[in-house]
């Protein structure tokens, strides 16, 4: 969590709450001096926590005096918008029992994007962007860095603004005076977060789930992220993939009905990146609209209903993985390389190739049937006297969709 200078009071009386709500205690409001401007603490208000008999007091976000109208109103606003979320049930044996929050019934869309445009300076970012996705879907985003999918996401997620375009998420607007209900139903995981490394992961999840007016019970959240060993340790201490857990707890806290994951796997290890798929796709099979970010195609196939490749701003091919897959004609690829000089459109012409890449000395083929080019990639590289050093063969992947579509790789950028 970034914090800036003019937040540290604030941030400080969020963390003597935090600490209070875990002795069982009433968090207090508080009042202090910033550059002649009044802090006032949020009023603590009693809360029945779900499933549980007791009452837990949870503050809500902390505000600079001058804003605390503008704050109930949105507030009161957000009450009357958000009558269709509902109490979450407490979590049962099973980690994932109850997770996700439902959308209203009758709610088919979770969020529509019609021509959205993001300038930076010179560079377009984003370029005339279109994008709907459904209740319950899994969807991703799929493109080499750069593409545009991180600003894209935070675009959606009403972090930054688009320069020109609309966005609806469950047919809300953003700055149309109901923010506050609508992120009540979003989660979001950065794709960097940095958390207070001195707090433990007990505690910063009491912090994160007091920014709700109601979600799941911490204990049922650290459960859910196989963080129980953990719960006690300071975040500073944690590898990278328990602290990539921890911020998709932080985004399952409020019980969401929208999960956005911005390159929920970069940077882990394979053993790592295996347990975070298998918890989004947990989260996905109950319900829950994701909206994801990936430059890694496995994750994209394995997590993803439908997929948007992304290149330079705009969207270039859409539809479920297998559907892209299918539109190159091809069910293999013949990845080989060479030294010597070779006559490419000589290996264009070979039986079975559906379309031909190459990047210096090394050559895909897309194909119909490996077992009818290989002899005959065989024959006409010995016709030509240059020496096969590598050939592999594979079924042809998203990857694969993104040479196809632009000549360069995913990993290329």
């Amino acid at each position: 969590m970034l914090m800036s200078g003019s937040s540290s009071t604030t941030f400080t009386f969020l963390l003597r709450c935090c600490n209070r709500l875990l002795r069982g205690e009433k968090p207090v409001a508080f009042r202090g001096s910033k550059d002649g401007r009044t802090l006032q603490g949020a009023r603590s208000l009693p809360r029945r926590e779900p499933g549980s008999s007791g009452e837990a007091y949870l503050p809500y976000a902390v505000t600079l005096q001058d804003d605390l109208p503008a704050l109930r109103a949105s507030r009161q606003a957000g009450c009357n918008a958000a009558d269709g979320r509902h109490a979450s049930p407490g979590l049962g044996e099973d980690p994932l029992d109850g997770l996700p929050g439902m959308p209203s019934e009758g709610e088919s869309c979770a969020l529509r994007c019609r021509f959205l445009v993001k300038h930076y300076g010179n560079v377009v970012a984003v370029d005339g962007l279109d994008l709907e996705v459904r209740v319950g879907e899994c969807f991703g985003l799929l493109g080499p860095n750069g593409a545009g999918k991180t600003t894209t996401l935070e675009m959606i997620e009403g972090i930054n603004f688009p320069d020109s375009g609309d966005i609806e998420v469950f047919g809300c607007a953003w700055t149309r005076g109901n923010d506050c209900a609508l992120r009540e139903r979003l989660g979001i995981q950065l794709q960097e977060a940095r958390f207070a490394e001195k707090l433990t992961v007990e505690e910063t999840l009491c912090l994160f789930r007091s920014f709700y007016r109601q979600g799941h019970k911490v204990d049922d959240i650290i459960r859910t992220v196989a963080l129980t060993e953990k719960r006690n340790t300071r975040v500073g201490k944690l590898s990278s993939g328990q602290k990539q857990r921890l911020a998709l707890a932080c985004s399952l806290v409020g019980d969401p009905d929208l999960l956005f994951l911005d390159e929920p796997t970069t940077g882990l290890d394979p053993q790592a990146r295996l347990k975070m798929w298998e918890l989004i796709g947990q989260l996905h099979g109950r319900g829950v609209t994701v909206l994801l970010t990936t430059h890694y195609m496995e994750e994209a196939a394995r997590l993803c209903d439908r997929v948007a490749i992304m290149d330079q701003g705009r969207i270039i091919a859409m539809g479920s993985p297998a559907e892209l897959i299918e539109s190159l004609s091809a069910e293999q690829v013949i990845a080989f390389r060479v030294e010597g000089k070779v006559d490419a459109e000589a290996l264009a012409r070979l039986p079975g190739v559906r379309s031909f890449d190459r990047k210096e000395n090394e050559f895909l083929l897309t194909v119909s049937q490996s077992a009818e080019t290989v002899p005959s990639l065989m024959q006409e590289l010995e016709r030509q006297q240059a020496r096969l050093v590598r050939l592999a063969t594979h079924r042809a992947t998203l990857e694969d969709v993104f040479v196809a579509l632009t000549g360069r790789r995913l990993r290329d950028g």
